[in-house]
């Protein structure tokens, strides 16, 4: 039994290496050698993937840190000091990019970097400060931050690679977890709602690339068929067309289509970022069962007129 399997646990599945934590079986990947050439790439891969993800405007380059701490250090309004602090957060990223790539550089050159270098005491101080900054920054679609993202350079910088590997594989269980309630959630609405049926396969379908989707990395052989499954199933989700029934009012289909809609974007948002969003996630569900609650008014409605 699966439940019986500690964190950890890998398996050949299908011809491929999967590692078990909380309750799913994830794409594993080896683990690069613990250097620093390593971790910079690692670092630069995730500072990447957070720009890619936050707000836009955020990617200010490191020699511009100076500059964006005295913009966020003089800004007394409460919503300007908020976007000024993600720039600065921005700036403390590519600052400690650039102290590793220089590091980097030396160490090829024969010069021995220890990890109490003056350099590499600095660059943790960025990314820590980055880190304390990027609770202020908020997810492109608006909703909520993503700390998640704000942490892992941090954590590829502090921990060995192993470590941060581990906690990679634990957080995209996390992800598939809340994508399964996403998805869980909106079948449980429109099961039985006779405007929607059809509704549900198109759901499980999405869901399913969306996870793998989220334990797949672009390197991986396989990119090309999931990242394709992905958005041809994302894009089959959004062309539902709920038909108008005679017990259901047309501004209920609408607003059904609508939370459709919504959870699709989640989904697909927590899919490319592997993260979980909890107050998004938490939010569409207060949404799913506001809606359910509607339904079962309409339905009594019609009942009683009939």
């Amino acid at each position: 039994m699966d439940s019986d399997l500690s964190n950890g646990t890998e398996r050949s599945i299908g011809g491929r290496l999967r590692v078990y934590y909380d309750g799913y079986w994830i794409k594993a990947y080896p683990v690069p050698a613990d250097t620093l050439l390593e971790k910079r790439r690692l670092i630069a891969g995730l500072t990447q993937r957070l720009f890619k993800h936050v707000e836009h405007g955020l990617n200010v380059p490191g020699e511009r840190l100076d500059e964006a701490r005295r913009a966020f250090d003089t800004e007394s309004d409460p919503e300007r000091r908020r976007v000024k602090g993600g720039m600065l957060a921005g700036a403390l990223f590519n600052r400690a990019a650039d102290i590793f790539k220089k590091l980097v550089e030396l160490q090829r050159l024969g010069v021995v970097v220890k990890s109490d270098n003056a350099l590499m005491r600095e660059c943790g101080r960025h990314l820590n400060e980055a880190l304390e900054l990027g609770r202020m920054v908020r997810h492109r679609s608006g909703d909520e931050g993503i700390d998640e993202l704000w942490g892992e350079p941090f954590k590829a910088f502090a921990y060995p690679i192993e470590e941060f590997y581990k906690s990679r594989y634990v957080k995209i269980a996390l992800t598939m977890r809340a994508i399964d309630r996403v998805a869980d959630e909106l079948q449980g609405t429109f099961n039985g709602v006779a405007a929607f049926a059809g509704l549900g396969p198109l759901v499980e379908d999405f869901a399913a690339a969306a996870k793998t989707k989220c334990e797949t990395l672009r390197t991986d052989d396989d990119v090309f068929e999931t990242w394709t499954s992905f958005v041809v199933l994302g894009e089959r989700l959004l062309a539902f067309e709920a038909r108008l029934d005679r017990g259901l009012e047309e501004d209920l289909v609408q607003a059904g289509w609508a939370l459709v809609a919504r959870a699709r974007s989640l989904m697909g948002d927590m899919a490319r970022a592997r993260v979980p969003m909890p107050k998004s996630t938490a939010d569409l569900c207060e949404a799913l069962a506001r809606y359910r609650a509607r339904l079962e008014a309409g339905s009594r409605t019609y009942l009683d007129a009939h």
